[in-house]
């Protein structure tokens, strides 16, 4: 299949929802992590990414403008040894214990379904990097209702081995804007990834539509030595 144009991808969806971008770098040095957030309603967009601890958590930009924090303020990254989790809500802690526990991502996300924000019904996306001996590997997630139907949660992981460089995959929540927003189809998409970590993230966040983007975590971890790097970009400053 033929590799699509990331940048592409987000400038002409002007409502992709959130989406977590995962691959190799062109170099071949470093796995890529992407995760960015948007927002249509005022509760969405008054967020930030702050780090915490290897890994990061959504925070309240302006206190008196918070109405739900339920389904907007978690912990979208968590390392655990070799392994990063990066998550568009509060499963990131259910696939961190249940790793810890013995289970397999899979497994750990049986416990889990679609969020429950009728109509919409968003899908929560996973994704899961484990890096070891100078290799790679990764996992990504999505659980979704039947075609809007809550009374169904489809589930489907997808395994990608020994990845190519500039390479990766990218899956979203929403195919587009709607209402109700429609739930993201198909495998994750192939996209070329190219560029250091800050060439990377600037085109990234400036692909985003700029009304509805809020924030962007971008990390390369160095196959080598486990070490990394990380940018994060907040509209709200």
């Amino acid at each position: 299949m033929k590799l699509l144009s990331l940048a592409r991808e987000l400038s002409e969806n002007a409502y992709p929802g959130r989406g977590i971008v995962i691959g190799k770098s062109a170099d071949a040095r470093a796995a890529v992590i992407a995760y960015f957030i948007m927002g249509r309603s005022t509760n969405s967009r008054n967020r930030v990414f702050v780090t915490e601890g290897d890994g990061i958590r959504t925070q309240c930009h302006d206190p008196a403008k918070m109405q739900d924090p339920s389904l907007v303020i978690y912990a979208p990254v968590r390392v655990l040894g070799h392994r990063t989790i990066v998550t568009n809500g509060d499963q990131t802690d259910t696939i961190y214990d249940g790793l810890k526990g013995g289970l397999t991502f899979e497994q750990a996300l049986r416990s889990r379904e679609f969020e429950p924000d009728g109509p919409n019904y968003t899908p929560r996306i996973s994704g899961l990097v484990s890096v070891a001996d100078g290799n790679f590997n990764y996992f990504l997630s999505i659980l979704k209702s039947n075609n809007g139907n809550p009374d169904a949660c489809h589930r489907f992981t997808f395994s990608y081995e020994n990845p190519a460089a500039g390479q990766g995959h990218f899956i979203h929540t929403y195919m587009h804007d709607g209402n109700p927003l429609p739930s993201f189809q198909g495998e994750p998409k192939p996209v070329e990834l190219s560029g250091s970590i800050d060439e990377f993230t600037g085109q990234l966040w400036e692909s985003l539509n700029e009304e509805n983007k809020v924030s962007l975590f971008v990390r390369y971890i160095y196959l080598s030595d486990r070490s990394f790097e990380t940018r994060i970009m907040n509209k709200n400053q």
